[in-house]
């Protein structure tokens, strides 16, 4: 079975033995990865990962500008892809040191390219599962509605509702703390990020107009429920 969610996945190859490059390249696109990018330095290699964003970088730990830990160092600064180093150096400290540098996989030369292959492509399934994971924790379902923290986006049977962001920030605090009463206190530290003094007909003002816009009756709620004297909350029955 192919795995076409990593198809589209970019890769980054650094190293300075250009028949090593080839020879990775050509077979990490026999398997299906064909967006593959090369470095011979370590400077091109930034220059291509900044251009480029791969989601997944091999990378060779000598040579001729920079160690390949200097490289991953940089790499690290701006994103959190998985980096595979290549190294002929197989003594326990030069792995360790790999690893404490941040590396996600250490091979060692001579390798398998198969082997570095099924690896990379192991290291992108996962992290595409961790990518989907986050999103399925980003949405939250309740009655015809679909809230979307992400996306910043609410809709009701697959039509989108328009929130202001203060509306939304409300909506979506108390979406994830469903059926719980969420004092006016705690609403104004979370979502103005204030003392609740003064803030008492705010709340009311937004919480008027949420109700306008998701309840079928906004006098007579079903979903945003007030808990008099408590605060309120978002009523989500079993379904």
């Amino acid at each position: 079975m192919e795995d076409i969610s990593i198809n589209n996945k970019k890769i980054l190859l650094v190293d300075d033995e250009v028949e090593i490059l080839k020879l990775l390249s050509t077979v990490l696109k026999k398997e299906g990865l064909n967006h593959v990018f090369t470095a011979e330095t370590g400077s091109k290699a930034l220059e291509v990962f900044k251009r480029e964003l791969p989601d997944l970088v091999i990378l060779d730990i000598m040579l001729p500008d920079m160690e390949g830990y200097e490289v991953c160092k940089k790499m690290r600064e701006k994103a959190m892809v998985p980096i595979l180093f290549l190294s002929a150096k197989n003594e326990e400290l030069d792995r360790i040191l790999g690893f404490a540098i941040g590396a996600d996989d250490y091979i060692t030369k001579p390798f398998s390219p198969k082997e570095v292959a099924y690896r990379a492509k192991a290291h992108l399934r996962r992290s595409v599962y961790v990518e989907n994971a986050n999103k399925e924790e980003s949405i939250i379902k309740f009655g015809p509605f679909v809230l979307d923290e992400e996306k910043f986006e609410l809709r009701k049977n697959g039509e989108i509702i328009e929130l202001k962001a203060k509306e939304f920030k409300l909506l979506a605090y108390l979406a994830n703390n469903k059926n719980q009463i969420i004092s006016k206190e705690n609403i104004c530290d979370r979502v103005w990020g204030e003392d609740y003094i003064g803030f008492d007909n705010t709340i009311m003002v937004h919480m008027r107009r949420l109700r306008e816009k998701i309840e079928e009756n906004p006098s007579k709620p079903q979903y945003l429920v007030t808990a008099k004297g408590l605060g309120y909350k978002l009523v989500v029955k079993d379904e």
